[in-house]
């Protein structure tokens, strides 16, 4: 298989849950401004949406959307724990969360990461995934991962986009206008999930690990 990724974006997610699951692949970095895959090449000739993550599988065919490739990847190791299995409440329950990340969280990043082109859509997008980012928060309180005592291919998103915002204690790649230094039940939770030695490796692996 291989896996191509841009450095801290959300293929990150899926980076990790690679690292977890111990699946071989080859990772392809690729620049994500320019669309150029390292060592030569259009990543339009991969798949022309033009963005990542990408999985290739044995066969040739490709997996696209992270969510649904960190879930398959987690099916191929059950034992793992990172997705429920298939048909419990406990699966759906992981995929409302996956849902709501990808609308509420991920693509209420964009207009604070393309701010000059949003315009005074900021001011109104803005407070809007600052409190999506408290909600989360408080369902934080008195858990150590999104699914309860669990780590999962959630919180491994998560950490993905949680790291695009501004606070002290997060690896920020994007730098998004938002502050997230007040969450205190979110700081804990990403101080734990940064902690994993996946995490380490794949952050690692992609250049983004601070400098001590």
């Amino acid at each position: 298989m291989k896996l191509y990724y841009s450095p801290g974006s959300c293929s990150l997610a899926v980076h990790i849950v690679m690292q977890e699951t111990e699946i071989d692949a080859e990772l392809i970095r690729v620049d994500a401004r320019k669309h150029v895959i390292e060592g030569g090449g259009s990543f339009y000739d991969v798949t022309d949406l033009g963005y990542v993550p990408i999985l290739e599988l044995d066969d040739g065919s490709t997996l696209r959307e992270g969510p649904v490739i960190a879930q398959f990847l987690a099916d191929q190791r059950p034992e793992s724990g990172l997705a429920p299995t298939n048909g419990t409440m406990a699966r759906y329950r992981l995929q409302e969360w996956l849902n709501f990340l990808t609308s509420e969280i991920h693509k209420g990043y964009i207009p604070l990461l393309y701010a000059v082109a949003a315009g005074k859509y900021v001011e109104t997008a803005k407070p809007k995934l600052k409190s999506r980012f408290e909600w989360i928060d408080r369902q934080l309180d008195g858990r150590s991962h999104l699914m309860g005592d669990s780590f999962t291919v959630a919180d491994a998103y998560l950490f993905a986009l949680t790291g695009w915002g501004k606070a002290t204690w997060i690896d920020s790649v994007y730098h998004a206008d938002i502050d997230l230094t007040p969450l205190g039940n979110l700081r804990s939770w990403y101080e734990r999930v940064r902690a994993r030695p996946c995490v380490k490796r794949a952050m690692d692996l992609e250049g983004l690990t601070k400098a001590v």
